[in-house]
């Protein structure tokens, strides 16, 4: 049956898939388009792919590498947004999407709830904690303040440190609306903390973060996640006074102490350098005040108890008497002390006579002789014993005996020769018999044996083995080698025979016929 003759005509598929990609494009433009976010996918390309939702349909979205790093927000799913950008197609897949070019949230509703989810996120983590926060230094040496240089803010912080007490201030230039406030902003905490105390640059005490009054957009770079972590993670006590006492934003949940106003904050950070000084002042005096009470005080009681006291001569009256009551009899004790002790010699001296000392020199005598006599049997009783054993020693040590013992061991170490020379003898026969083997085996592999046979080796004029006769070509010099020596040869052709080569002499000293036909 022939095909049916007709007048449409015919595309490619590229072809009308761009077509396709055109008339959307013209048609529509940029446009702002007002949804819901659903899933959202971010590859290592860098891109945003998401959609946009309501209840009746969705819409494809992209948002290229280069816009995604410049925008207010980050999206997140359930945010309602309103996306500005172009509609077109993607002929690779057959469908239509939204390259998305800017993206707001579609209200501060949306905004607040984006807000009261992250709030609990960040609380859940325990960056709200109170336990966290740090208490403020009571007259810090420098200050760090992370705001914009050029607005009001740092002006009325300066000038209010100023009036109260003047110190070191260093100021962390940031935006402080914009896409970049919140990364700006955790830097600079960040910046301020990793100073070196002893670094060219003083580390500071106490840290303000500031900016003025703003709506819930204007401040939004203060709810930043980083800028959050940043403050919860500072070591360096922080002040957060942004915005006006009735704006708030996450950094002043995290910060350790939250100012209505920049001014506030100032004045936390700092006391009245004029109040401290007269608080001082009142301090001295009244301490000055309060020495002189208590040494008046002291003083007066010191004087009553001097006056309770007996006078120093009433004290030493009646040690004095003692000592001369004591001074008085102690002439009349060493006269009858002298006589007693003169009296007890007297009796020691009766019963020391020269006859007694006779005595008892001569009873020592005795017993020094005594005591002689009886160490002198006792050293040769112990003479006697010691020979004795000497003896009996001597006994079994004659020249027999070591004969003996010598002949013995010379019979072990003739039996452990023998042994030697047999496992020797053993040894070199084994392994004499296992080298026999190689030999033979080596002999049954080598090609001696098969040159032996009948058979040849030719081999060109590198001395490599020919395998095959096509390798060869015509007066190619070649050597073959037989089993009792080798020629020299030249390769002929079959059909018209060259003049050979002439020949070289073989490794028998025979030199090889001029005319040989071919071996091939």
């Amino acid at each position: 049956m022939s095909e049916q003759a007709t007048n449409a005509a015919e595309f490619t598929v590229s072809e009308i898939s761009f077509s396709i990609k055109r008339t959307m494009e013209d048609t529509f433009g940029y446009v702002r388009v007002r949804g819901e976010l659903g899933r959202i996918s971010r590859p290592g390309s860098g891109h945003i792919y998401l959609d946009l939702k309501d209840d009746r349909a969705v819409l494809s979205g992209v948002i290229w590498r280069g816009v995604a790093s410049k925008l207010k927000i980050q999206p997140e799913q359930g945010l309602e947004v309103i996306a500005t950008g172009k509609i077109t197609t993607f002929p690779g897949q057959s469908k239509y999407q939204m390259v998305i070019e800017a993206l707001e949230p579609a209200g501060a509703g949306a905004l607040m709830a984006l807000l009261e989810e992250r709030k609990k996120k960040l609380a859940a983590e325990g960056l709200f904690a109170e336990e966290r926060k740090q208490p403020l230094p009571p007259l810090p040496k420098v200050i760090g303040v992370v705001t914009s240089p050029t607005g009001a803010v740092i002006r009325d912080i300066l000038h209010r440190i100023a009036d109260r007490f003047p110190l070191h201030v260093l100021v962390w230039p940031v935006r402080v609306q914009g896409e970049t406030c919140g990364a700006e902003v955790a830097n600079g905490i960040k910046g301020f903390n990793a100073l070196a105390p002893d670094g060219p640059i003083p580390r500071p005490d106490l840290l303000i973060v500031a900016r003025g009054g703003g709506s819930i957009e204007d401040l939004w770079g203060f709810n930043e996640e980083a800028v959050v972590r940043a403050a919860a993670e500072s070591a360096i006590p922080l002040i957060s006074a942004v915005g006006h006492e009735t704006d708030w934003t996450l950094i002043d949940l995290a910060a350790d102490r939250r100012a209505p106003t920049p001014t506030g904050a100032a004045e936390m950070a700092v006391p009245v350098k004029s109040e401290l000084m007269s608080m001082i002042d009142d301090r001295s005096r009244r301490l000055n005040s309060g020495l002189v009470r208590f040494v008046s005080s002291r003083r007066t009681e010191l004087r009553a108890a001097s006056a309770a006291l007996p006078a120093p001569q009433d004290l030493l009256a009646l040690p004095r008497q003692r000592f001369d009551t004591l001074a008085s009899s102690l002439e009349r004790a060493l006269i009858v002390s002298t006589k007693t002790h003169r009296t007890h010699h007297q009796n020691f001296a009766g019963r020391l006579s020269p006859i007694l000392l006779t005595r008892l020199t001569s009873k020592a005598r005795q017993d020094l002789v005594a005591t002689s006599e009886r160490q002198q049997r006792a050293l040769r009783v112990a003479v006697s014993q010691k020979r004795q054993a000497f003896e009996a020693c001597a006994i079994r040590l004659t020249p027999g005996r070591l004969r003996q013992q010598t002949t013995l061991c010379s019979e072990r170490l003739s039996g452990l020769a023998e042994r030697l020379d047999r496992s020797y003898l053993a040894r070199v026969n084994q392994e004499k018999a296992r080298l026999d083997g190689l030999q033979k085996l080596l002999k049954s592999l080598s090609y001696k044996d098969v040159l032996a046979r009948g058979y040849a080796v030719v081999r060109d004029d590198g001395g490599q083995p020919v395998r095959s006769a096509e390798t060869v070509s015509s007066g190619a010099a070649l050597s073959i080698e037989f089993a009792d020596g080798t020629v020299d040869a030249v390769a002929m052709s079959g059909s018209a025979p060259s003049k050979p080569a002439k020949p070289k002499k073989s490794g028998s000293g025979k030199a090889a016929p001029v005319k040989q036909g071919s071996l091939f």
